[in-house]
């Protein structure tokens, strides 16, 4: 882990073990305290108080001779992707990230059918343990890999699309040629830290700082179409909106006229 992060270890530990969580990525349980110690190259005592302050928070159970289990990660009542007061809707979205598409390549590292957990069911209006296709791509430009992508679609919805397709065309382009007629999109962005695996896919070290994009893709009938989970290199992308008052010079009302994502 890069000793420039202002964070102790066990911290940054702690974070990368809990956004994992939040993914669901330990549903048949937390690696080993040697796995993690081997993982994250540090001592059993920075491993035990990381795993410790997950405990403490709820969202592990620890048990000697058992191991280390997920214990959920808590969703609050009726809440929602498309609800959610922090998530923003911006403009001009779906055409820059075609654009972005087009422009990158590439590599298709998994391409499945799984049960929807709870919170990817809950984002996509489905039932929980309702299959979706799962892919898992790392985007790349000429300087080197610049995004690790994770979406969710609704199985009826991607019957039409699988490897190689996704290996071709940005998937917003596989959505309208399965007959998918795109509508708005809903996104937060904010910061994770990678992980071991996702810090080998993007040539950085573990603990690294990652733009997190959370993504929802409604179609012209408010139908969720796909949940988009993406980790990016800060260095080699940034976001930009431009913003214009609504009302009077008192007003304090912002919308988005205009968004673009560089890429380098």
């Amino acid at each position: 882990m890069p000793a420039a992060l202002p964070l102790p270890k066990y911290h940054r530990i702690y974070l990368v073990l809990r956004e994992q969580l939040e993914d669901g990525r330990f549903a048949a349980g937390l690696p080993g305290e040697l796995a993690l110690m081997r993982q994250f190259g540090v001592a059993r005592v920075t491993v035990r108080r990381a795993l410790e302050q997950l405990a403490q928070e709820g969202l592990i159970s620890r048990e000697p001779g058992r191991g280390t289990r997920a214990i959920g990660w808590p969703v609050q009542p009726g809440a929602s992707a498309a609800n959610d007061p922090m998530r923003t809707q911006l403009t001009g979205l779906l055409e820059n990230l075609v654009s972005m598409g087009l422009r990158t390549s590439v590599k298709v590292l998994d391409v499945d059918l799984v049960a929807a957990s709870e919170a990817v069911a809950t984002a996509l209006a489905l039932a929980p343990g309702a299959m979706v296709q799962k892919a898992v791509r790392v985007r790349s430009t000429r300087e080197g890999p610049l995004s690790h992508i994770t979406t969710y679609v609704p199985a009826d919805v991607a019957r039409r699309f699988g490897r190689r397709e996704l290996s071709r065309k940005p998937i917003l382009l596989l959505l309208e040629e399965a007959g998918v007629k795109v509508g708005r999109a809903v996104q937060t962005v904010s910061a994770r830290l990678a992980d071991a695996e996702v810090a080998g896919h993007l040539d950085l070290a573990v603990g690294s700082a990652l733009l997190a994009v959370r993504r929802l893709i409604y179609d012209e009938q408010e139908r969720p179409v796909q949940w988009l989970h993406g980790l990016y290199r800060p260095d080699r992308y940034e976001y930009q909106m431009q913003l214009s008052r609504v009302g009077s010079i008192d007003a304090k009302v912002w919308v988005s006229k205009d968004v673009s994502a560089q890429f380098h």
